[in-house]
């Protein structure tokens, strides 16, 4: 492989140009060399080493600073249009050349990213696996004998192989995680409307996301906030919501996992294996496992292959089907022919049989922060996959075929290898609209478990970045620093767990304020104030809480003199509102900065 590759992290490249390492034209140079000999079926259309060239000059012509993409390479699923390259959905005879670039390309490349090329997949997007492919069965990046997933295969592998930094994919049922976990990736579907899907050849369009694969949660959430935004032109395009919560920071987390008897495997006792060590996994960093009822989910995904949203695959290519049925593969073909046997009426009883799933699976969040399934219960060879293509098919939707249909947002994350040496991968869900909470979180599981990137032999050892998701997290929260009374397990802690507050971390402040002990509060309480640069501060324990914004009032309103609500700066830099004392207050009062704690001020006191 050229000395260049492969390729890691998103800000691991910004870095190598930033430092004057490398410049785009030699990493475009390198990458079209080394795919030349396509021997896995990555690659529907690779660009001619002139048009890559020409992209990488052009982002070389421009300031570094002004590009947050700065010519990193990615990879294109050839459902999803680039402006002058054919776009065939894994079918010759459907092929169209685009005079626009699908709108998340665009917008990426306009941050700097340079395309290589459109990436195979299971035709028209039917499919989980990578073997339904007239240009050939897409292999697994770690043993070509297995499958890469689908049906965003090619996708998944030209990342995995660290031949691109990210690439795009879709996902209706599946096809931007399975890929991921049997890749040892991130796959990050969005919640529905996020990203636009203008430029793109629909499977069952109302439920379609583009899906984003990258080594890192980190490089999916910057991607996030370069790709999203809402688009006039896509019917489907939503605006994006306030965040509730960042539990990503919270040191105590409930996540629910599907009954013990409700779990397949389908026979592989190393996923079984693998997923309860994560559960094991999760606890240790302060997780709550809490059991679910995941009947209704099955049930939702049911609906997808069972139900009249097969129509919907059939209305997406209707006039090009008609008249070239012929032309596509099987068993893609008699997918899409079985929707003929649905009625206008059945569409409607689907709806409504998916409204009332939903109220039902939605009752989990009430309990939980998080849901968490395997990504799939097994990984299945290519010659197992093409002898039985519907049965096994069917298992590797097992966990992912609900989540559109549901409306939840969803990333697939690492999760270790079997014996074999192939990755399993677990998914987290959360309700739509808490996509930058999730990839938090799972960046702090990606942290935990510190595997190498892809395929790439990699090791990743760049610290979690919490202050980079605080700024991309819209939130209808408002974070509160306490250092006294109303600490976990004093007194004035219910003040804030009655109004649904949740702690997110135990910290420090900056270190400049000082603590002391105010004796004629009753209950005895602490003031911290502010100092300036000619005197010695301390930085002092706080806990960091959110609270709902509409609870904010009502609790300052209880505020006694001389306390109130301030700015105060965090060890880590982060600003969030907190309690300060009134200078005038402190003058008499006992100083207890040096121990840097109410609790310890306490426990002394007690002792």
């Amino acid at each position: 492989m050229h000395e260049l590759l492969p390729l890691g992290r998103v800000s691991a490249l910004l870095q190598c140009y930033a430092q004057g390492k490398l410049k785009p034209s030699q990493v475009v140079q390198a990458i079209h060399a080394q795919i030349i000999n396509d021997e896995d079926h990555v690659w529907i259309h690779k660009l001619p080493l002139d048009s890559l060239l020409r992209y990488a000059h052009e982002v070389e012509a421009q300031e570094m600073a002004s590009l947050p993409l700065y010519g990193i390479p990615f990879a294109i699923k050839d459902n999803i249009d680039l402006a002058g390259t054919p776009t065939t959905a894994a079918c010759p005879a459907y092929s169209y050349i685009p005079e626009q670039s699908a709108t998340v390309v665009q917008k990426l490349m306009n941050a700097g990213a340079i395309p290589i090329g459109k990436t195979n997949m299971d035709q028209f997007a039917t499919g989980l696996n990578g073997t339904r492919s007239p240009y050939g069965v897409c292999r697994n990046a770690f043993n070509p004998d297995y499958i890469a997933g689908g049906s965003s295969s090619g996708s998944a592998v030209a990342v995995a192989k660290g031949l691109v930094c990210f690439s795009l994919g879709t996902d209706t049922a599946g096809s931007g995680r399975v890929p991921a976990a049997f890749n040892n990736l991130v796959g990050y579907k969005p919640t529905r409307g996020w990203l636009s899907m203008r430029g793109v050849v629909p499977a069952c369009r109302s439920l379609d996301c583009i899906s984003v694969f990258t080594f890192t949660a980190e490089d999916a959430a910057q991607l996030l906030a370069v790709a999203a935004g809402y688009d006039n032109n896509d019917i489907y395009s939503r605006q994006r919501e306030a965040q509730k919560i960042d539990f990503g920071l919270m040191p105590h987390f409930r996540f629910g996992v599907p009954r013990v008897e409700q779990r397949q495997f389908f026979g592989n006792d190393d996923s079984e294996r693998l997923f309860n060590a994560h559960i094991t996994h999760l606890q240790e960093l302060g997780g709550e496992a809490i059991d679910i009822d995941f009947s209704p989910f099955l049930e939702a995904a049911r609906l997808l292959y069972e139900g009249p949203w097969v129509g919907e695959r059939f209305a997406a290519i209707r006039e090009f089907f008609k008249r070239n049925n012929e032309e596509v593969i099987s068993p893609v073909r008699e997918i899409i022919t079985s929707a003929i046997r649905f009625s206008a009426a059945d569409a409607y009883d689907g709806l409504y049989r998916l409204r009332t799933i939903k109220r039902q699976a939605d009752r989990i969040w009430s309990d939980v922060d998080c849901l968490v399934t395997p990504t799939a219960g097994t990984i299945y060879t290519i010659q197992a996959m093409l002898q039985d293509p519907i049965s096994l098919n069917t298992h590797l939707g097992y966990y992912t075929n609900f989540m559109n249909l549901l409306d939840y947002a969803a990333v697939a994350v690492p999760a270790g290898f079997q014996r074999d040496g192939l990755p399993f991968g677990v998914t987290l869900a959360v309700p739509a609209h808490q996509d930058n909470a999730l990839l938090h979180f799972a960046a702090r599981i990606q942290q935990a478990y510190s595997l190498p990137l892809g395929a790439t032999g990699i090791q990743d050892t760049a610290q979690l970045d919490d202050k980079l998701f605080s700024e991309l997290i819209r939130s209808d929260q408002v974070r509160l620093a306490v250092c006294g009374a109303h600490l976990s397990g004093l007194p004035l802690n219910g003040e804030l767990t009655a109004r649904k507050g949740k702690l997110l971390t135990c910290t420090k402040t900056s270190p400049d304020y000082r603590l002391y002990a105010l004796s004629e509060e009753t209950p005895s309480r602490p003031g911290m104030v502010h100092v300036n640069e000619n005197e010695h501060g301390y930085a002092i324990d706080v806990e960091v809480w959110e609270l709902p914004v509409g609870e904010l009032g009502s609790f300052v309103a209880g505020i006694p003199k001389p306390l109130g609500i301030g700015t105060i700066t965090l060890a880590n830099g982060e600003m969030v509102h907190g309690f300060l004392c009134e200078q005038y207050a402190v003058t008499n009062a006992k100083d207890i900065s040096q121990l840097g704690s109410w609790r310890e001020y306490l426990n002394q006191s007690n002792g």
